[in-house]
C-alpha cells in the first residue's frame, strides 16, 4: 500500500526505531559506534544503495560521508541534484570489521530493514552500489559486470548496478564506465 509522501519522514522514523539499538547478529557486537540508517528526501526519485557504513560513517551514524561519500555527492551535484533530493542507504545497518563485506547472515538479517525503506520511499530508480547492494537487492550472485549496462527491478522500482564510489577512488579509470 502506497505511503502518502506527507507520511513518508514519519514511516522511516518508525522503521529505525523499530531497529533500535540492534543486537540482531554479531555486527552489533564489533564495535559499532552507531547504527547508521539513511540519509535524504523521504519522496526521492532516486535511491542509491550501499554495501554498509565505513569508519566515517561510523561516528557520524550517516551513511556515505567519508571519501566515498564525498565522491557520490560529486556524481549526484554533477547529475543536477543535491544530495537532500535523493535517498541514500546501505544493506547493513552496521560497520562491518576493518571494513569487510558483510557476512550473508548479517546482510539477510538488516536488509529487511533497507526493503522497508525502499516501501516507503517508492523510489523511481535505485542505483546499487557495488556487487554486494546489488546481490540483496537482486536476489541474485552474480558479477558486477554481468549486471551493469541493464536495467533490474526491486519492490517496484528500477534498479541500476554501477561501480561502489570506494572502487572508483581506488581505481579512478574507471569513473568514466561508472558513469555509461
Amino acid at each position: 500500500e502506497p505511503i502518502p509522501a506527507a507520511e513518508r519522514a514519519a514511516a522511516l522514523q518508525a522503521i529505525s526505531d523499530d531497529i533500535g539499538d540492534c543486537t540482531r547478529c554479531s555486527l552489533a557486537y564489533a564495535g559499532r559506534r552507531k547504527i547508521v540508517f539513511g540519509d535524504g528526501s523521504p519522496s526521492a526519485r532516486l535511491m542509491f544503495v550501499g554495501e554498509g557504513p565505513g569508519a566515517d560513517e561510523d561516528v557520524q551514524g550517516l551513511p556515505f560521508v567519508g571519501k566515498a561519500g564525498q565522491l557520490l555527492n560529486n556524481m549526484i551535484a554533477a547529475m543536477g541534484l543535491a544530495r537532500a533530493e535523493v535517498y541514500i542507504a546501505n544493506i547493513v545497518k552496521c560497520r562491518p570489521p576493518n571494513n569487510r563485506v558483510p557476512e550473508p547472515v548479517e546482510a539477510t538479517t538488516c536488509s529487511q530493514f533497507l526493503l522497508r525503506q525502499i516501501d516507503v520511499v517508492q523510489p523511481e530508480v535505485i542505483v546499487a552500489l557495488g556487487s554486494t547492494a546489488a546481490t540483496y537487492l537482486l536476489g541474485v550472485k552474480r558479477s558486477l559486470g554481468s549486471l551493469r549496462g541493464q536495467w533490474h527491478s526491486c519492490r517496484g522500482a528500477k534498479v541500476a548496478v554501477t561501480y561502489h564510489p570506494a572502487f572508483l577512488l581506488r581505481d579512478p579509470n574507471m569513473k568514466g564506465e561508472a558513469w555509461k
